[in-house]
């Protein structure tokens, strides 16, 4: 496995609005080593979100590059860019957009299905993942009849399905209260400190941001430790 998982040089991101151009980021740096885990801290509207959506290749930099596991990004065709998503990339949002009209088994073993993989082979697995979260007894429940800690847990399950080398995650416990938002987010640390997965997670949580290897700061369009 590549040394560096993830690095970034000299990203800037700007955006239209009204004919303006807004500036969202500027001249950002980072490098993020294979089973590190950092954690992006910063002001409400300061781009922490939208440096996540860059990373996970779902929008493009205005300037600089983006090198995943060795691979730059910049002029990569769309389709080695979804090979690189569906493959090494996973993304864990506040919101956990799970389908509604499908089963928490079925949500898990969506990112498997959409690559090909047999049916059944594919549910036998999402079940072995909704257990290792405590979720064995859910497995044929609906999104709308699971709390929204079951429902993340199911997110985080789908997340790690595919075996991912980096994991993204836009304050992935913000919805839930503050006992079960702790819960959640100590067994997912744990598992990927287990698996040595390279994690970036945002959050407001000082005591979820101590826990990680670095820590930096969004502010005034710049990345600092």
């Amino acid at each position: 496995m590549n040394k560096n998982c993830i690095k970034v040089e000299k990203l800037s991101k700007n955006f239209i609005n009204n004919k303006v151009v807004v500036n969202v980021l500027n001249n950002l740096n980072l490098n993020l080593e294979t089973g590190k885990i950092i954690a992006l801290v910063g002001p409400s509207g300061s781009g922490k979100s939208t440096l996540l959506h860059l990373l996970a290749l779902l929008d493009k930099p205005t300037n600089g590059k983006i090198t995943i596991l060795g691979e730059p990004t910049q002029n990569i065709t769309e389709n080695k860019r979804n090979q690189l998503i569906r493959n090494h990339i996973s993304i864990i949002f506040q919101n956990n957009n799970l389908l509604l009209d499908f089963t928490a088994v079925e949500n898990v073993a969506m990112p498997l299905i959409i690559r090909n993989k047999n049916y059944n082979s594919s549910i036998k697995e999402a079940e072995s993942y909704l257990r290792k979260v405590n979720l064995g007894h859910r497995l044929n429940h609906f999104p709308s009849d699971l709390s929204g800690g079951e429902q993340q847990r199911v997110a985080i399950a789908r997340s790690l399905i595919n075996n991912p080398d980096l994991i993204l995650a836009d304050e992935m416990t913000g919805n839930l209260d503050e006992y079960t938002a702790k819960e959640i987010f100590d067994f997912f640390l744990n598992f990927i400190k287990s698996s040595n997965k390279s994690l970036i997670f945002v959050t407001h949580n000082k005591n979820f941001s101590r826990q990680a290897e670095e820590n930096y700061i969004i502010s005034n369009k710049m990345l600092k430790k």
